[in-house]
């Protein structure tokens, strides 16, 4: 599954879900453009372990709720790389509120950042993708499940997948295949904003089936499939990778038969 050659952005590519990203996807031979927002010294870090596994590491300070930043970071891309392979829109933002709760502003920013931005960083990557090319759309089970203070979130992941099937088919003749990858709560600093309401489910986000919680190594794998030739036939699907919570009732776990009948998880 080798991406040796192959130029990829990833968003938000320097800590967490796009850290893992960034580093599976240089582990496989691309070289990486890491956009970070807010920590130059996180994004740097990454970029050094990128450079360790022998490709070349570039980051970007953008903040993609503005579109003026979006086009500053395209304009350098074209200016050090000239070509674009593949990308990876892995940014993510948004405001932990009920529906009720749920202003104005704290609407227009997770809007903006989760489903405004990866179509603009589509629209400014395709003219790059000039031999064909990937691009992955980072999702959650919040698009089809309700999940407290996450109406904002859940939504914007709602428009990215439909964005992903649309942008599927309009692609698809310029040889660039676009899918995305839904995953459930995965253990990352960003969990503890969601988790820390106390009418949340516990089993949403400490059980699965397969008895242990996603980590962003497993949301990287199928990014890194995805990106590869061998999905060539797959286009405008979205990869579930939550260990099969999202077919159970709220993260029911399978008894252990090796523990006479306790739950996969404690």
């Amino acid at each position: 599954m080798s991406l040796k050659g192959k130029v990829a952005l990833i968003t938000g590519g320097s800590r967490g879900i796009g850290r893992a990203i960034t580093l599976r996807l240089a582990s496989e031979g691309a070289d990486v453009i890491i956009n970070y927002f807010r920590k130059r010294d996180t994004a740097e870090a990454t970029a050094e372990a990128a450079r360790n596994k022998g490709v070349t590491a570039h980051i970007i300070k953008a903040n993609l709720a503005e579109a003026e930043k979006i086009d500053r970071m395209f304009a350098e891309i074209t200016e050090k790389f000239g070509r674009l392979d593949i990308l990876v829109n892995n940014a993510a933002s948004g405001v932990a509120r009920s529906a009720m709760e749920l202003d104005t502003d704290g609407w227009d920013w997770t809007l903006d950042i989760n489903a405004r931005a990866p179509l603009l960083c589509a629209q400014r990557a395709v003219p790059l993708m000039k031999n064909g090319g990937a691009i992955i759309n980072i999702s959650s089970l919040g698009s089809r499940l309700v999940m407290p203070s996450y109406t904002a979130v859940g939504i914007s992941k709602a428009a990215l997948e439909a964005l992903t099937r649309y942008l599927a088919i309009e692609l698809a003749p310029r040889g660039i295949r676009v899918n995305a990858v839904s995953a459930a709560a995965v253990e990352t600093e960003a969990l503890k904003l969601y988790i820390a309401d106390p009418h949340l489910p516990r089993p949403l986000v400490t059980h699965t089936p397969a008895g242990r919680m996603v980590q962003p190594e497993d949301v990287a794998n199928a990014v890194a499939f995805l990106c590869s030739d061998a999905a060539d036939m797959i286009r405008g699907q979205i990869i579930i990778v939550d260990g099969g919570l999202s077919l159970t009732s709220l993260g029911y776990s399978a008894p252990d038969s090796s523990e006479g009948g306790k739950s996969a998880v404690p």
